[in-house]
């Protein structure tokens, strides 16, 4: 290879297989793009990763190309640093990025990758959150050509996916979409805000931090850029319900480890009793419980 065209010896140590620093370049390129048109699902070419498409490569490949010496990585999965998919992703990030340091706690990191969750924490303006991606397309539940979903698109024409919602409706008196709540970007495109719950969306709007979707298997980059409009598809006579976690008796539950009523929670079933199944709750984000159970109100000031 010509000299001139050779990469600097710190930027050739990020490289990996086919996700050199020349994939990355248009990696960076599309995100820039993807900013500039909020919601638009810009078009990449996605590399092949040593993984399976459909476990995190689109947010993969977003990550190593944005991120640097002076980052501080973390990886989540479904609010939890330490499932499978989680430590997996963060180690190869590490064995990968020489320099760049990791950590579990959602303040101190500056680009957080997540699967299915937004930390409780509110993200600050120098963060990037970047969500791993199944399907970007929120029209694919009501159109199966991908040619006519973009002029869909263009057209901002959502008729048939209100269409989808209404019947919900009328099936069962409210819409039942538990994740991937379509969700208009900035007065025009409706996304797929990944399967983050219900819960999740409102944070997306006017949110400081950068956030950024990649889907690698479908081979799309679309953006939240900060301070953006973020808005449920909803009705105006049907506002939108996110999930409240109160039992029978109208009673908000608490997480069983640090208390918190003001998260998300997650329905751990234990052993059969004489009263039926033991259940008890616990929060989703295991950095805002660990932080709940050691400065509770610090916490609390850092939500508000």
């Amino acid at each position: 290879m010509n000299s001139e065209y050779e990469l600097p010896q710190d930027e050739a140590a990020y490289s990996f297989g086919f996700l050199d620093e020349y994939a990355k370049r248009e990696i960076r390129r599309c995100v820039l793009k993807a900013i500039s048109i909020p919601g638009y699902q810009t078009p990449y070419a996605s590399r092949e990763m040593p993984m399976g498409r459909g476990f995190g490569t689109g947010g993969l490949q977003l990550t190593l190309a944005l991120i640097g010496p002076a980052d501080t990585v973390k990886v989540i999965d479904q609010g939890a640093d330490d499932s499978v998919n989680a430590v997996s992703l963060r180690k190869f990030i590490e064995q990968t990025c020489p320099g760049v340091d990791s950590t579990e706690r959602t303040a101190e990191a500056t680009l957080i990758q997540s699967r299915h969750r937004i930390p409780e924490l509110p993200l600050e303006e120098a963060q990037v959150l970047v969500l791993q991606v199944p399907y970007p397309d929120a029209l694919v539940v009501v159109e199966a050509s991908e040619a006519r979903r973009k002029i869909m698109h263009g057209e901002g024409d959502y008729s048939r996916l209100l269409t989808k919602l209404y019947e919900d409706i009328v099936q069962f008196k409210e819409i039942t979409i538990s994740h991937r709540y379509p969700t208009r970007i900035n007065g025009h495109y409706v996304i797929d805000p990944s399967p983050i719950p219900r819960y999740d969306v409102p944070q997306l709007h006017h949110s400081k931090a950068l956030v950024l979707l990649g889907a690698g298997r479908e081979k799309k980059i679309y953006a939240v850029p900060p301070y953006c409009n973020a808005e449920p598809l909803v009705f105006d006579d049907v506002p939108f319900r996110t999930e409240d976690f109160t039992d029978a008796q109208g009673q908000r539950q608490a997480c069983h480890r640090c208390g918190a009523t003001n998260s998300f929670l997650d329905e751990i079933i234990g052993d059969e009793d004489a009263q039926g199944l033991d259940k008890t709750w616990q929060c989703s984000d295991a950095d805002f419980c660990r932080g709940q159970r050691d400065s509770p109100r610090v916490m609390e000031a850092q939500q508000a």
